[in-house]
């Protein structure tokens, strides 16, 4: 028997410039997160069910820009709680934040029933989604792990999920 998990409750970051404290601060506010951390080097947003925690590390600044290529994290992803604030935060980030936006929204059904992303960049090249999938995803009615689904997929790429048995039923 397993444990089922509430989410994630917090992520912790470490950037190579102090200067992208305050990119996180915003960002976590239009979220809807309260800071309860701060100084020149730190800075701990939370709210709702999730927290972000970035620390500045002056001594990374020799390691360079992010990459996501790297061992370690590649991205992470926020979920949404509709598709109209991915929307908003594409706005957000890209006129208020001024971030390099590698996607703006775009439906991806190929990744899962109704998937609908935002993919952009920190100041430090750290790459951060925001998504909406509504329902239950993968694990509704629609979604390979539901009723009569496909099953796991054995391949994962720019194409979404592909692979693995055919569709039942």
């Amino acid at each position: 028997m397993g444990v089922e998990l509430n989410g994630i409750a917090h992520i912790q970051l470490t950037v190579n410039d102090p200067s992208c404290i305050p990119f996180w601060e915003k960002l976590c506010h239009f979220l809807a997160m309260r800071t309860l951390i701060k100084s020149d080097e730190i800075v701990y947003c939370i709210g709702s069910r999730t927290g972000v925690l970035v620390r500045a590390d002056p001594e990374a600044r020799s390691r360079g820009r992010f990459d996501q290529q790297r061992a370690g994290l590649h991205h992470f992803c926020f979920r949404a709680r509709q598709r109209e604030d991915v929307d908003a935060i594409h706005r957000f980030v890209a006129d208020e934040l001024g971030a390099k936006v590698v996607h703006p929204p775009e439906d991806a059904p190929h990744f899962a029933p109704g998937y609908y992303s935002v993919l952009f960049e920190d100041p430090n090249g750290i790459r951060v989604e925001v998504n909406h999938v509504p329902g239950k995803g993968h694990l509704g009615a629609e979604g390979r792990l539901g009723p009569g689904g496909e099953g796991p997929a054995d391949q994962y790429g720019e194409g979404g999920l592909t692979g693995g048995r055919p569709r039942r039923g």
